[in-house]
Protein backbone atom coordinates (compact mmCIF):
# COMPACT_ATOMS: atom_id res chain seq x y z
CA UNK A 1 0.00 0.00 0.00
CA UNK A 2 1.27 3.66 -0.96
CA UNK A 3 1.89 5.64 1.75
CA UNK A 4 1.00 9.61 1.17
CA UNK A 5 3.24 11.98 0.32
CA UNK A 6 3.52 15.71 1.33
CA UNK A 7 2.36 16.69 -2.03
CA UNK A 8 -1.00 14.46 -2.39
CA UNK A 9 -1.83 15.67 1.35
CA UNK A 10 -1.47 19.39 0.64
CA UNK A 11 -3.33 19.11 -3.11
CA UNK A 12 -6.00 17.41 -0.99
CA UNK A 13 -6.33 19.83 2.12
CA UNK A 14 -6.13 22.20 -0.56
CA UNK A 15 -8.89 21.15 -2.75
CA UNK A 16 -11.08 20.43 -0.28
CA UNK A 17 -10.63 23.40 1.41
CA UNK A 18 -11.57 25.58 -2.30
CA UNK A 19 -14.20 23.06 -2.06
CA UNK A 20 -15.72 23.27 1.51
CA UNK A 21 -13.97 26.23 3.05
CA UNK A 22 -16.83 28.50 1.79
CA UNK A 23 -19.90 26.80 3.11
CA UNK A 24 -18.35 26.13 6.28
CA UNK A 25 -17.82 30.15 6.59
CA UNK A 26 -21.10 30.58 5.32
CA UNK A 27 -22.51 28.32 8.11
CA UNK A 28 -20.68 29.92 10.87
CA UNK A 29 -21.96 33.36 9.81
CA UNK A 30 -25.44 32.52 10.18
CA UNK A 31 -24.96 32.42 13.73
CA UNK A 32 -24.33 35.57 13.75
CA UNK A 33 -25.78 38.23 15.92
CA UNK A 34 -24.92 41.03 13.69
CA UNK A 35 -26.72 42.62 10.55
CA UNK A 36 -23.28 42.74 8.94
CA UNK A 37 -22.25 39.72 7.42
CA UNK A 38 -18.58 40.05 7.59
CA UNK A 39 -18.37 41.24 11.43
CA UNK A 40 -18.71 38.75 14.00
CA UNK A 41 -20.77 39.70 16.86
CA UNK A 42 -21.23 36.69 18.77
CA UNK A 43 -23.44 33.91 18.33
CA UNK A 44 -27.34 33.93 18.19
CA UNK A 45 -29.86 32.10 16.76
CA UNK A 46 -31.75 35.09 15.91
CA UNK A 47 -31.57 35.07 11.69
CA UNK A 48 -33.53 31.94 11.95
CA UNK A 49 -35.90 32.92 13.83
CA UNK A 50 -36.31 36.16 11.52
CA UNK A 51 -36.40 33.77 8.68
CA UNK A 52 -39.09 31.81 9.85
CA UNK A 53 -41.40 34.96 9.69
CA UNK A 54 -40.40 35.80 6.04
CA UNK A 55 -43.78 35.03 3.75
CA UNK A 56 -41.66 35.36 0.97
CA UNK A 57 -38.87 33.04 1.57
CA UNK A 58 -41.28 30.56 2.74
CA UNK A 59 -44.16 30.69 0.17
CA UNK A 60 -40.74 30.04 -1.84
CA UNK A 61 -39.78 27.09 -0.27
CA UNK A 62 -43.32 25.97 -0.56
CA UNK A 63 -43.25 26.30 -4.20
CA UNK A 64 -39.51 24.75 -4.65
CA UNK A 65 -40.49 21.83 -2.22
CA UNK A 66 -43.63 20.41 -4.42
CA UNK A 67 -41.89 21.00 -7.62
CA UNK A 68 -38.72 18.73 -5.98
CA UNK A 69 -41.02 16.17 -4.96
CA UNK A 70 -43.42 15.96 -7.84
CA UNK A 71 -40.34 16.36 -10.66
CA UNK A 72 -37.97 13.85 -9.27
CA UNK A 73 -41.16 11.52 -8.52
CA UNK A 74 -42.39 11.42 -12.11
CA UNK A 75 -38.55 11.77 -13.20
CA UNK A 76 -37.94 8.88 -11.42
CA UNK A 77 -40.66 6.95 -12.54
CA UNK A 78 -39.69 7.57 -16.78
CA UNK A 79 -35.86 7.40 -15.80
CA UNK A 80 -36.60 3.81 -14.60
CA UNK A 81 -38.40 2.98 -17.42
CA UNK A 82 -35.98 4.47 -20.01
CA UNK A 83 -33.37 2.33 -18.06
CA UNK A 84 -35.10 -0.82 -18.44
CA UNK A 85 -35.36 -0.17 -21.82
CA UNK A 86 -31.88 0.60 -22.16
CA UNK A 87 -30.65 -2.71 -20.93
CA UNK A 88 -32.97 -5.34 -21.23
CA UNK A 89 -34.04 -4.61 -24.52
CA UNK A 90 -31.04 -5.49 -26.44
CA UNK A 91 -30.85 -3.83 -30.04
CA UNK A 92 -34.04 -2.21 -31.42
CA UNK A 93 -34.34 0.15 -34.41
CA UNK A 94 -33.96 3.71 -33.27
CA UNK A 95 -32.17 2.51 -29.67
CA UNK A 96 -29.32 4.69 -30.63
CA UNK A 97 -31.61 7.62 -31.09
CA UNK A 98 -33.67 6.88 -27.93
CA UNK A 99 -30.05 6.57 -26.10
CA UNK A 100 -29.01 10.16 -27.80
CA UNK A 101 -32.69 11.23 -26.20
CA UNK A 102 -32.13 10.33 -22.39
CA UNK A 103 -28.68 11.25 -22.04
CA UNK A 104 -28.78 14.52 -23.58
CA UNK A 105 -29.69 16.77 -20.80
CA UNK A 106 -26.56 15.52 -19.27
CA UNK A 107 -24.10 17.46 -21.58
CA UNK A 108 -26.63 20.05 -22.92
CA UNK A 109 -26.24 23.53 -21.15
CA UNK A 110 -28.64 24.49 -19.66
CA UNK A 111 -29.20 27.51 -20.58
CA UNK A 112 -30.03 25.86 -24.00
CA UNK A 113 -32.72 23.73 -22.04
CA UNK A 114 -34.33 26.50 -20.47
CA UNK A 115 -34.57 28.49 -23.39
CA UNK A 116 -36.06 25.57 -25.58
CA UNK A 117 -38.44 24.62 -23.22
CA UNK A 118 -39.82 28.38 -22.48
CA UNK A 119 -40.30 28.61 -25.94
CA UNK A 120 -42.10 25.32 -26.15
CA UNK A 121 -44.55 26.41 -23.53
CA UNK A 122 -44.72 29.58 -25.23
CA UNK A 123 -45.67 27.68 -28.75
CA UNK A 124 -48.20 25.13 -26.79
CA UNK A 125 -49.79 28.38 -24.80
CA UNK A 126 -48.91 26.87 -21.80
CA UNK A 127 -48.67 29.39 -19.02
CA UNK A 128 -45.61 29.53 -16.85
CA UNK A 129 -46.03 28.46 -13.19
CA UNK A 130 -45.62 25.33 -11.07
CA UNK A 131 -46.22 23.19 -13.74
CA UNK A 132 -43.92 24.19 -16.17
CA UNK A 133 -41.15 23.76 -13.73
CA UNK A 134 -42.15 20.52 -12.98
CA UNK A 135 -41.70 19.36 -16.45
CA UNK A 136 -38.54 21.67 -17.15
CA UNK A 137 -37.13 19.95 -13.55
CA UNK A 138 -38.22 16.02 -14.41
CA UNK A 139 -36.95 16.44 -18.37
CA UNK A 140 -33.20 17.61 -17.29
CA UNK A 141 -33.19 15.43 -13.85
CA UNK A 142 -34.44 11.86 -15.89
CA UNK A 143 -31.11 11.25 -17.48
CA UNK A 144 -29.92 11.32 -14.25
CA UNK A 145 -31.72 8.64 -12.66
CA UNK A 146 -31.83 6.81 -15.88
CA UNK A 147 -27.47 6.55 -15.45
CA UNK A 148 -28.04 5.21 -11.83
CA UNK A 149 -30.73 2.77 -12.43
CA UNK A 150 -29.04 1.68 -15.31
CA UNK A 151 -25.76 0.77 -13.26
CA UNK A 152 -27.87 -1.56 -11.25
CA UNK A 153 -29.80 -2.83 -13.68
CA UNK A 154 -26.58 -4.27 -15.95
CA UNK A 155 -25.10 -6.04 -12.72
CA UNK A 156 -28.00 -7.72 -12.03
CA UNK A 157 -28.82 -11.10 -11.81
CA UNK A 158 -31.63 -12.55 -14.34
CA UNK A 159 -32.17 -15.59 -13.49
CA UNK A 160 -33.56 -14.68 -10.28
CA UNK A 161 -36.22 -13.34 -13.11
CA UNK A 162 -36.03 -16.51 -15.14
CA UNK A 163 -36.46 -18.44 -11.85
CA UNK A 164 -39.90 -16.19 -10.90
CA UNK A 165 -41.25 -16.73 -14.41
CA UNK A 166 -40.24 -20.72 -14.02
CA UNK A 167 -42.42 -20.48 -11.12
CA UNK A 168 -45.31 -19.19 -12.32
CA UNK A 169 -44.74 -15.60 -12.28
CA UNK A 170 -45.80 -12.98 -14.76
CA UNK A 171 -43.65 -10.33 -16.23
CA UNK A 172 -45.05 -7.31 -14.11
CA UNK A 173 -45.32 -9.74 -11.08
CA UNK A 174 -41.49 -10.83 -11.38
CA UNK A 175 -40.48 -7.16 -11.84
CA UNK A 176 -42.63 -6.25 -9.00
CA UNK A 177 -41.67 -8.96 -6.71
CA UNK A 178 -38.03 -9.87 -7.60
CA UNK A 179 -36.13 -6.75 -9.84
CA UNK A 180 -37.62 -4.44 -8.13
CA UNK A 181 -36.98 -4.91 -4.38
CA UNK A 182 -33.56 -5.50 -5.56
CA UNK A 183 -33.10 -2.56 -7.51
CA UNK A 184 -34.35 -0.42 -4.99
CA UNK A 185 -31.63 1.42 -3.58
CA UNK A 186 -30.63 2.38 -6.85
CA UNK A 187 -33.95 3.71 -7.41
CA UNK A 188 -34.14 5.81 -4.39
CA UNK A 189 -30.58 7.06 -4.58
CA UNK A 190 -32.17 8.45 -8.26
CA UNK A 191 -34.62 9.85 -6.65
CA UNK A 192 -32.71 11.60 -3.95
CA UNK A 193 -30.23 12.79 -6.74
CA UNK A 194 -33.22 14.31 -9.00
CA UNK A 195 -34.35 15.84 -5.84
CA UNK A 196 -31.58 17.71 -4.84
CA UNK A 197 -31.06 18.70 -8.58
CA UNK A 198 -34.38 20.86 -8.43
CA UNK A 199 -34.00 21.90 -5.37
CA UNK A 200 -30.95 23.75 -6.52
CA UNK A 201 -31.66 24.67 -10.03
CA UNK A 202 -31.50 28.02 -10.66
CA UNK A 203 -30.79 28.97 -14.27
CA UNK A 204 -33.67 25.99 -15.65
CA UNK A 205 -36.55 27.42 -13.12
CA UNK A 206 -35.50 31.13 -14.46
CA UNK A 207 -36.92 30.43 -17.73
CA UNK A 208 -39.86 28.49 -16.68
CA UNK A 209 -40.97 29.81 -13.48
CA UNK A 210 -43.64 32.40 -13.77
CA UNK A 211 -45.33 35.24 -11.57
CA UNK A 212 -47.21 33.21 -9.45
CA UNK A 213 -44.13 30.67 -8.90
CA UNK A 214 -41.11 31.48 -7.24
CA UNK A 215 -38.46 29.11 -6.53
CA UNK A 216 -36.32 29.51 -3.60
CA UNK A 217 -32.83 29.61 -5.98
CA UNK A 218 -34.88 32.30 -7.75
CA UNK A 219 -35.75 34.73 -4.41
CA UNK A 220 -32.31 34.31 -3.19
CA UNK A 221 -30.61 35.34 -6.08
CA UNK A 222 -32.91 38.39 -6.65
CA UNK A 223 -32.13 39.11 -3.10
CA UNK A 224 -28.68 39.01 -3.16
CA UNK A 225 -28.54 41.70 -5.55
CA UNK A 226 -29.10 44.59 -2.85
CA UNK A 227 -26.38 42.48 -0.59
CA UNK A 228 -26.68 39.49 1.53
CA UNK A 229 -28.38 39.56 4.25
CA UNK A 230 -28.29 37.29 7.36
CA UNK A 231 -31.13 35.71 6.56
CA UNK A 232 -29.84 34.79 3.54
CA UNK A 233 -26.96 32.97 5.20
CA UNK A 234 -29.09 30.73 7.68
CA UNK A 235 -31.34 29.84 4.67
CA UNK A 236 -28.50 28.68 3.00
CA UNK A 237 -27.17 26.32 5.75
CA UNK A 238 -30.80 25.00 5.94
CA UNK A 239 -30.47 23.82 2.06
CA UNK A 240 -26.64 22.85 2.52
CA UNK A 241 -28.18 20.59 5.56
CA UNK A 242 -30.85 19.12 3.47
CA UNK A 243 -28.75 18.70 0.24
CA UNK A 244 -25.79 16.95 3.03
CA UNK A 245 -28.58 14.36 4.45
CA UNK A 246 -29.62 13.84 0.91
CA UNK A 247 -26.24 12.44 0.32
CA UNK A 248 -25.72 10.35 2.93
CA UNK A 249 -28.97 8.47 2.78
CA UNK A 250 -28.10 7.90 -0.64
CA UNK A 251 -24.45 6.45 0.20
CA UNK A 252 -26.21 4.42 2.64
CA UNK A 253 -28.23 3.29 0.34
CA UNK A 254 -26.04 2.50 -2.04
CA UNK A 255 -23.65 0.77 0.62
CA UNK A 256 -26.49 -1.21 1.28
CA UNK A 257 -27.28 -2.62 -2.53
CA UNK A 258 -23.60 -3.16 -2.94
CA UNK A 259 -23.27 -5.28 0.48
CA UNK A 260 -26.71 -7.51 -0.09
CA UNK A 261 -25.53 -8.06 -3.81
CA UNK A 262 -22.53 -9.63 -2.43
CA UNK A 263 -24.16 -11.66 0.33
CA UNK A 264 -26.40 -13.13 -2.10
CA UNK A 265 -23.91 -13.94 -4.64
CA UNK A 266 -22.16 -15.70 -1.49
CA UNK A 267 -25.52 -17.51 -1.04
CA UNK A 268 -25.71 -18.59 -4.54
CA UNK A 269 -21.95 -19.78 -4.30
CA UNK A 270 -22.76 -21.89 -1.41
CA UNK A 271 -26.07 -23.35 -3.00
CA UNK A 272 -23.74 -24.54 -6.15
Amino acid sequence: MRRLSLFNVTSLSLGFAFLYLPMIILVIYSFNASKLVTVWAGFSTRWYGELLSNEAFLDAAWVTIRVAVMSSTVATVLGTMAAWVLIRMGRFPGRTLFSGMVYAPLVMPEVITGLSLLLLFIGIGLDRGVLTIVLAHTTFSMCYVSVVVSSRLASFDQSLEEAALDLGCTQWQAFRLVTLPIIAPAVISGWLLAFTLSLDDLVIASFTAGPSATTLPIKIFSSIRLGVSPEINALSTIMIGIVAVGVVIASLATKRSVLRQRADEHAAARAD
